[in-house]
């Protein structure tokens, strides 16, 4: 856990954002895979542990903000889960150490939130994202099932996202830590790719670097030789000379908070020419996109300028044609590019997206583009010192893609479609780093992982 001022100091900045009424925060269970007793690792909620940091299951929070009380409620262990499972520390002290004196038997809860109902005090709480908190609150406040979501407080939603968004030094030294680990883990999975190896085997080697610095990783690996699948978690393909790896993965700290990398990298021991031409386009936008950031500027400007960037390198090389500011404002690039150029990273790899993905990446009034590939950009507005983000551009090849769109004739004034063709197994290439925004521009977390491709290859060699 953080320090206790600092939990303290969160919930009394929401208490003074909402101005009444009362806050209901839900901590999750623990899932079963397949029967009871046989549960998937648990993940506490992000939103719970930012404002009281306990890290264990079958918990409720309840900040009334009329009433100037907080309570923890939930139940310590019995000697018999303890001698399957081993002592915890108790509640009490739990909630002491993230500055709560009140505690109650986790049946409380109910009855507390009743009394509020009958009394039609305003109660706050969270869109759920876990089937089980859906049904208690349908059970707790009398809300039909399918109201639930429709009825989450957006005042307590907006003041929780204001928040949690702004990083501070605790949260940022706890993300290098991730990130490091991450690098680690990278730096590995390059060191050890060969042909002849699965996939699978190197997965094992990240996610073992994980384990063994006490982490687990923050999302599902992706580590593949086939990259043009943007979220590709299998892991059975056999590494072959030619091909290349694009392996985004991130370790997730003691503290739940995310690194979220990319690196791509050849199973040969150097790209080939054309790998190393879209290699370093791929590159070029990421590097030029890091320096541009600072407070005030938009992160939609942001990523429209990485899309321009790779691609006047892929006319430059043959595949685009054209005025290429009309190509990306007609979204010509996204069969190249069809992904977003980054995301906000914190507690949760796409931090607060349980939340509300346009309500965390998008301004009031902004309003989020329908065009492929633009629509899947997760944060578009006004960078501000403390946010911690994303930049991974990326170019792909995807058969499918193109073979649509050839067939549609789809934007063949921008694109040379015969010239793609040799391009059918080339995969994707894609380079991500997490970057801090300082009062005056930017900071890059963790300690550098090697991307340029001369610092690849000399790891491949």
């Amino acid at each position: 856990m953080f320090k206790t001022e600092t939990y303290k100091t969160r919930r009394e900045k929401l208490a003074k954002d909402l101005g009444g009424g009362l806050v209901l925060l839900m901590g999750n269970e623990e899932s079963s895979m397949n029967c009871k007793d046989n549960v998937y690792p648990f993940r506490q909620d992000s939103s719970f542990l930012y404002f009281f940091g306990i890290d264990r299951p079958d918990l409720g929070a309840i900040i009334d903000i009329d009433e100037q009380k907080t309570i923890v409620f939930g139940n310590d262990l019995s000697v018999e889960y303890i001698v399957w499972m081993g002592p915890q520390p108790a509640i009490a002290d739990q909630a002491k150490a993230a500055g709560v004196d009140n505690t109650a038997p986790y049946a409380e809860l109910h009855e507390y939130l009743s009394a509020a109902v009958k009394k039609k005090r305003e109660i706050h709480y969270l869109p759920p994202y876990r089937p089980e908190n859906v049904i208690k609150l349908h059970k707790w406040l009398g809300i039909a099932l399918d109201d639930i979501t429709d009825k989450a407080s957006e005042t307590l939603i907006k003041a929780i996202i204001t928040q949690r968004s702004v990083k501070n030094e605790e949260e940022i030294r706890e993300m290098e830590i991730a990130v490091n680990v991450s690098g680690a883990m990278h730096v590995a999975a390059m060191k050890a790719g060969r042909a002849g190896i699965k996939e699978a085997q190197l997965t094992g080697i990240v996610e073992g670097i994980a384990s063994g610095c006490e982490m687990r990783t923050a999302y599902p690996v992706i580590l593949s030789v086939n990259g043009q699948t943007l979220h590709n978690h299998y892991h059975g393909n056999t590494l072959q000379p030619g091909q290349l790896v694009l392996g985004d993965f991130g370790a997730e700290s003691l503290m739940h908070y995310a690194g979220d990398l990319t690196r791509t990298f050849p199973v040969d021991k150097k790209f080939t020419s054309i790998q190393k031409d879209i290699y370093n386009l791929v590159l070029d936008a990421e590097v030029k996109c890091i320096e541009s950031l600072k407070p005030g500027v938009k992160y939609m400007d942001t990523h429209l300028e990485a899309s321009k960037i790779m691609a006047n390198g892929l006319k430059d090389l043959g595949l685009m044609k054209g005025d290429i500011d009309e190509a990306v404002a007609s979204g010509a690039h996204a069969l190249f590019f069809p992904h977003g150029l980054g995301h906000m990273i914190g507690l949760d790899v796409h931090d607060m997206e349980d939340l509300g993905e346009n309500l965390v990446g998008y301004a009031e009034g902004q309003e989020r583009s329908t065009l492929f590939g633009l629509k899947s950009l997760r944060l578009a507005r006004t960078l501000e010192p403390g946010f911690v983000l994303t930049v991974e551009p990326g170019i792909y090849f995807i058969p499918e893609l193109i073979d649509m769109w050839q067939a549609d004739k789809k934007h063949e004034a921008f694109i040379n479609y015969d010239k793609l063709k040799d391009f059918r197994s080339f995969g994707g290439i894609r380079i991500e780093d997490n970057v801090l925004i300082t009062d005056d521009g930017h900071r890059i977390l963790g300690d550098p992982v090697p991307k340029t491709v001369d610092e690849v290859e000399a790891l491949r060699g």
